[in-house]
């Protein structure tokens, strides 16, 4: 009777073991390194071991084709549990209703009041929480400390009109400039933010669904931009400049300026000692406010998922303030959490001009109107190949800026059109 006990005994453990162990989750990647990657996949294996009984699946797309290959998996009926969401996707497939709410996980998370204010805004653009994002690409100003001092320029600039004054003075050293533009691809977000701030505002569209960006204050933005250019305040090449090249040519020492995301601080705090340069926030413009761009990524989950509970567990251990500072400090984000500005990896000149514009009321962060469905297009081709054209001269700012408005006004009443 014992033994036949002990078998009953070890049958229902075997069985419940197995039951246990059956949850697998299916995590997708999609903005993807192999570095990266190695990080996610030790935040992942941190989270089983608490986890015992739930493996994840992490499938890692390219990003160049991650859009496609994700909307191709799931209009095929293999839908992820858990996906990182960029921004730009967000309102698509909040909008459709493939992703689930995550308002009622956050509202009972033990971490949920530690979201910062911001964080919770940006998981909110399509509406409910429908991603908790895990950080941010925010722009703000680097400064090469060693160029501003030999130039005579005693205090990094925070006005607009400071910033060409500093160019015009660094620009004046043999050899050196005070600004690397980004004139060649990926460019679009500096001449948007640079028009906002000089408007004063960064709404895409007046009520009646008109393209504010060649108003008169939009205007003086781009003639920034341009003047800067053509005065010689930023390398002749810069005209093709992109991501790259921007950031090379400030760890080099060619230019003193450089406006960027937290993740070209990487490739520059390997060539550049600390005490050589910093970040301060985005100059501010006539109406005293700068409108930095900003972009961020997440995690979701799909409603289409059968384990919404582990799904959530595991967003939440990715999500949690020390592998969010893990994760922000590998893959050079701004992390999610209140009080994160108080590590001591976070808390240096070269973090502190992002942490000021995600805490101070002067700096309103830009979200791009990505839910116009040609966007892309007009990022990619029309502003490049029509910025580039005003750099060298050959349009005005009033003209591009014309050109730009009526992109996007017609873009936006197509979109109103479908809602």
């Amino acid at each position: 009777m014992k033994l036949r006990l002990a078998a009953i005994t070890a049958l229902a453990a075997l069985m419940s073991t197995a039951a246990y162990a059956q949850t697998t989750l299916k995590l997708v990647e999609v903005i993807t390194s192999p570095e990266r990657t190695e990080v996610l996949k030790g935040m992942v294996a941190e989270f089983e071991k608490q986890n015992p009984g739930t493996t994840v699946e992490i499938t890692s797309l390219p990003w160049g084709q991650a859009f496609e290959k994700l909307a191709t998996m799931v209009s095929g009926g293999d839908i992820p549990d858990v996906v990182e969401m960029p921004d730009t996707w967000l309102a698509l497939y909040a909008g459709t209703d493939q992703l689930a709410s995550l308002e009622g996980h956050i509202a009972s998370w033990d971490n949920g009041a530690t979201l910062t204010d911001k964080t919770l805004a940006m998981g909110r653009q399509a509406g409910d929480a429908y991603m908790i994002p895990y950080g941010f690409y925010l722009r703000a100003m680097f400064y090469n400390k060693k160029l501003l001092a030999e130039a005579g320029v005693a205090e990094p600039p925070k006005t607009m009109d400071e910033f060409m004054a500093a160019s015009e003075a660094v620009s004046k050293l043999e050899g050196k400039y005070g600004y690397c533009l980004r004139g060649g691809p990926g460019g679009t977000n500096g001449w948007i933010m640079m028009a906002a701030t000089m408007n004063g505002t960064n709404e895409f569209f007046t009520e009646d669904g008109k393209s504010r960006v060649n108003e008169p204050g939009s205007v003086a933005g781009i003639q920034f931009l341009m003047d800067m250019y053509q005065k010689g305040y930023a390398p002749k090449d810069s005209v093709n400049w992109g991501f790259n090249e921007i950031v090379a040519g400030f760890y080099s020492g060619t230019c003193a300026f450089l406006d960027q995301d937290p993740d070209a601080l990487i490739a520059i705090a390997e060539r550049m000692p600390a005490e050589d340069f910093a970040v301060i926030p985005m100059p501010v413009g006539p109406a005293g406010k700068a409108f930095p761009t900003i972009g961020f990524a997440g995690w979701s989950i799909f409603k289409a998922t059968e384990h919404e509970d582990e799904a959530w567990k595991l967003v939440a251990s990715l999500s949690s303030p020390e592998a969010n500072a893990a994760w922000a400090k590998r893959v050079g984000v701004i992390p999610i959490h209140k009080g994160a500005d108080q590590d001591p990896f976070f808390k240096t000149e070269q973090f502190k001009g992002w942490f000021e514009e995600l805490n101070g009321e002067q700096y309103v962060p830009t979200v791009m109107p990505t839910y116009l469905e040609q966007w892309g297009y007009f990022g990619s081709t029309v502003v490049l190949e029509s910025a580039q054209q005003a750099l060298l001269g050959q349009r005005t700012a009033q003209d591009v800026a014309d050109e730009w408005a009526a992109f996007l006004t017609d873009e936006q009443a197509k979109w109103k059109a479908k809602q």
